[in-house]
């Protein structure tokens, strides 16, 4: 027993010794990642400039991205064409206001549009007087818009529609809160039969009274007849330099400072069959001409409000060139062969006139009579969408190369088919690359284009995001894998001419993709840490790259790049050095910049930004939007050489405010913190 008891305690000895081995083996190697070093080459000779349309937004009608979303339009199905071109057919959303002793209610034929005939018909019952009295309240229909329409104290609202009537006309127009309950807004419509005995353009403009979040619009009489209704429209007053968009959306595309707005889709373009792909052809003129078309890819109907020429406009007005993504005759089911695409070709080629032609010419003339007589700065073009696996793909692809390089030699053409791992087949001057994945891959992906030719087309890896478990509807873990990998294409932008994050927007009440950039609902919105990832590449277009050395760590979860710029706010010279750690373990870095002049730095202004937060699977929410957000303090000691902290699973920017001679010198404190 007693040998037994020392060989144990022997063992135990050896068991603790090899233990504690082990123990100070890992406590090494942890040290060892807690601390590197990141040599930038601050140099401006050593500088190679980043091509000045590098980041950008790509937009596609998804999840009521544009109906219901970015066009502000509050009125759902407003020409009745979504039940289809058969009548009677489906009203939805619209609803009946009083009960069939009252009015009877059906589609017809009879609008005076000719592309979109389909009109409503209300045979009113009762009367104002007489055994059949109408309800106080009157009787006819309401339309709910996406979700609620968002109505505001204050805030005025243009309501547009067509009518005609058998009777007199004694017409309410009025936005009311849930249920019909409280009267925000009115104008009552009158005149004789003689005046509405043919189809008549209504508009009146409705100033609010009160808020209410989740408002109708309701169209009433109490008098005995038969009206017809067609094209109704209701839009608030404030949109975006008054051109039809939601002002806050289209403010937070303007925080991007995107050089360029992809659209419209995606397979919003390509339609699961043909015959109900987006065709721009039929989104322009005037809006009450447009027949609209079902999305058969996300499944919802569109008025196509927000068509072609709204798509250039939006790029104008946020100073971004368009790329202007075309049917090339192939959807998700069906093809065109390509001996005879050349109906196609002409359709891009007489898109591009539109937006590109003289207004005297036959398509520009059209752009100019919607109040646009210049052309629009088109230079891009993008034949398809993942369409290059298709078996007509590239013949069609051909087609629609010659005629546009020989019609318009400068603008740009964009191919489908992947060149990044090796040379295309075929002539174009960039190739979409798309990438969907889990923030471990996509955070892996930071040195793809290392691999790329350095000549031939450029790379506009024009969608990509972290899906998946790993996204949730848009966590901080997803944003680190795609900041790690925005990191690697901006090292690479020798061969990366163009990048944009998708889906750019969701509205909550039709989720059809998670996550998305953006998030809203009819009165609320918020950005995933997707976005606010973004905004840090929003000033590296036309920036210029540094030369940067990272000391690899032994678990390699560490990215960095650093840039040059002005700050288009403030106009004051910046490097920015943006560090991503997509590991558990804080790190100690040390930034040593090279090749500076002395005192190029100011002691005060450079500042330190992190988003990161204390889960990695934390959200942004309506009730907590700002969860996971930017947050800035003061960078103090900045100097050639700075010992800083970059937390665990975040992203982190250091702002340097180069020396200038017009800056006022004012004192730090590094205490001070704001969310951006």
């Amino acid at each position: 027993m007693g040998s037994s008891k020392a060989s144990c305690s022997v063992s135990l000895l050896q068991l603790f010794i090899a233990v504690c081995l082990v123990f100070q083996c890992f406590a090494v190697d942890v040290h060892a990642d807690l601390n590197t070093t990141l040599i930038v080459n601050a140099s401006d000779a050593s500088g190679r400039p980043i091509p000045e349309t590098l980041f950008g937004i790509f937009f596609e009608e998804i999840n009521h991205a544009g109906a219901g979303g970015l066009w502000a339009e509050l009125v759902s199905n407003r020409g009745f064409e979504a039940g289809g071109p058969n009548t009677p057919s489906n009203i939805d959303p619209w609803s009946i206001i009083g009960n069939e002793s009252f009015l009877n209610v059906e589609t017809d034929r009879t609008s005076c549009f000719d592309r979109n005939k389909v009109a409503l018909r209300l045979e009113v019952l009762c009367d104002s007087e007489g055994d059949n009295i109408c309800p106080a309240d009157g009787v006819g229909v309401y339309n709910p818009g996406f979700w609620g329409m968002n109505i505001e104290q204050g805030k005025k609202y243009k309501v547009v529609f067509y009518v005609r009537s058998t009777e007199s006309l004694n017409l309410t127009v009025s936005l009311t809160g849930t249920n019909g309950v409280g009267n925000l807004a009115s104008s009552v419509i009158t005149g004789s039969a003689l005046d509405y005995s043919n189809w008549t353009k209504v508009e009146t403009l409705l100033a609010a009274n009160a808020t209410n979040h989740n408002s109708r619009l309701q169209l009433t009489t109490t008098t005995k007849g038969v009206i017809w209704l067609d094209q109704v429209s209701a839009m608030p007053l404030d949109t975006y330099k008054g051109h039809g968009f939601r002002s806050e959306l289209v403010e937070m595309l303007a925080d991007l400072k995107p050089k360029f707005i992809r659209f419209p889709g995606g397979c919003f373009v390509e339609g699961e069959w043909l015959r109900n792909a987006f065709r721009w052809k039929a989104t322009v003129g005037p809006w009450e001409e447009r027949p609209g078309h079902f999305g058969d890819v996300w499944m919802y109907w569109t008025d196509d409000g927000l068509g072609y020429f709204e798509f250039l406009q939006l790029s104008e007005d946020l100073g971004a060139l368009p790329i202007w993504v075309f049917n090339n005759g192939i959807s998700h089911n069906d093809q065109v062969d390509t001996s005879a695409v050349l109906p196609f070709v002409q359709e891009a080629l007489d898109g591009i006139e539109f937006a590109r032609g003289d207004p005297t010419s036959k398509w520009g003339s059209l752009r100019a009579a919607m109040g646009h007589p210049e052309p629009f700065d088109l230079r891009y073009v993008a034949v398809g969408n993942e369409d290059c696996g298709k078996k007509n793909y590239r013949g069609n692809y051909l087609k629609f190369f010659s005629a546009i390089r020989s019609a318009y030699p400068d603008i740009q053409i964009i191919s489908n088919c992947d060149g990044s791992s090796q040379p295309l087949d075929h002539p174009a001057d960039m190739y979409d690359y798309h990438v969907y994945t889990n923030a471990n891959d996509m955070f892996s992906r930071a040195n793809t284009f290392e691999r790329t030719l350095r000549n031939g087309p450029k790379a506009f890896v024009s969608e990509y995001a972290v899906t998946g478990k790993d996204a949730g509807t848009g966590s901080l873990l997803a944003a680190l894998g795609e900041a790690g990998f925005l990191i690697g294409l901006e090292k690479n932008s020798d061969v990366v001419q163009m990048v944009s994050y998708a889906p750019l927007f969701v509205n909550a009440n039709d989720r059809r993709w998670n996550p998305d950039a953006i998030v809203f609902n009819s009165f609320q919105l918020y950005g995933t840490p997707s976005y606010w990832v973004q905004l840090f590449f929003s000033e590296s277009s036309g920036a210029t790259l540094l030369s940067t050395s990272l000391k690899v760590t032994s678990s390699n979860s560490l990215v960095a790049s650093a840039v040059t710029f002005q700050n288009s706010v403030d106009k004051k010279n910046y490097i920015r050095i943006k560090v991503v750690n997509f590991g558990t373990n804080a790190v100690n870095l040390i930034i040593s910049l090279d090749g500076l002049e002395p005192n190029s730095l100011q002691l005060s202004g450079s500042t330190k930004t992190v988003i990161t937060s204390a889960n990695v699977m934390d959200e942004n929410s309506f009730s907590q939007p700002k969860k996971v957000v930017p947050i800035q303090s003061l960078l103090q000691n900045v100097g050639k050489d700075m010992n800083v902290t970059v937390p665990p699973r975040s992203f982190t920017s250091f702002d340097l405010l180069k020396e200038s001679s017009n800056l006022k010198m004012t004192g730090s404190d590094s205490s001070t913190r704001s969310s951006i």
